[in-house]
């Protein structure tokens, strides 16, 4: 099995429960890429939520994931297989065979050269691969936005692993070996007061790697800063992230 970088596995039950979810837009979109709706491959696929919201529009899903606890906290859906492995290596998926192929705030992650060859050994003709990001959390609200990004930038932003930038650049620079076409334009975004906000900070990376590395948790004051400025702590704010797409044709 290809090594991968876990940053994940040690916060699978928080990822599950305080991730947000993909608008329900975005699948009909991807759906739309194609012309065969038989087979749709989620590599990289967390928890789940993307594999159970393709399953809607594809007649079988196969979702994988190289970290076993994620894949243990995956949903469950009709139409959808979960499976443990990396995206760089699917024996779960065989030639000329998969019609999608998505991999959704994962491809970051990826030995991108073998994660393309395998691509390239799965997709049938007219298979489109979909490199899906999100861009760094923002909230509509001017002073609790700014307090969210220093604690990004400033309060754990040394702790960050060196592939979050292709994320901070909505993956413009990530190399793309296929012919390009432009994708949606889709936000992300939910209500949520401000424990909630500070729940799914939890589920950053850099926070496991702020814990590991200083022995203490950066959440209480990233939550005491958070609060100087929210007001009503139970009262909800909208929290957006504009999503980002590298479509090609492989």
């Amino acid at each position: 099995m290809v090594e991968f970088k876990d940053h994940f596995s040690g916060l699978a039950a928080n990822y599950a429960a305080f991730r947000p979810h993909y608008p329900e837009t975005l699948y009909s979109e991807l759906a739309a890429l194609v012309d065969h709706h038989g087979l749709a491959w989620d590599c990289g696929c967390g928890n789940g939520q993307a594999s159970v919201g393709l399953a809607k529009h594809f007649e079988r899903v196969i979702a994988t994931d190289p970290s076993a606890p994620q894949i243990e906290k995956a949903i469950a859906a009709d139409g959808v297989t979960y499976a443990v492995c990396p995206a760089e290596d699917a024996p779960v998926l065989a030639d000329g065979s998969v019609d999608l192929i998505l991999a959704a705030q994962a491809a970051h992650w990826f030995d991108l050269p073998k994660f393309y060859d395998e691509v390239r050994r799965v997709a049938r003709p007219g298979a489109k691969l979909v490199l899906l990001s999100y861009r760094p959390t923002q909230v509509e609200d001017d002073a609790a936005n700014a307090a969210l990004q220093r604690f990004y930038a400033d309060g754990i932003g040394a702790y960050w692993p060196p592939e979050r930038r292709h994320v901070d650049e909505g993956y413009a620079n990530i190399p793309f070996p296929f012919p390009e076409e432009p994708g949606p334009d889709l936000t992300m975004a939910v209500s949520w007061p401000l424990d909630r906000l500070v729940a799914y900070a939890g589920t950053w990376s850099a926070v496991k790697e702020f814990r590991v590395k200083t022995g203490k948790d950066p959440l209480p004051g990233f939550r005491d800063a958070l609060a100087e400025v929210w007001g009503d702590p139970d009262t909800p704010k909208r929290v957006f992230w504009p999503l980002t797409f590298r479509i090609g044709r492989v």
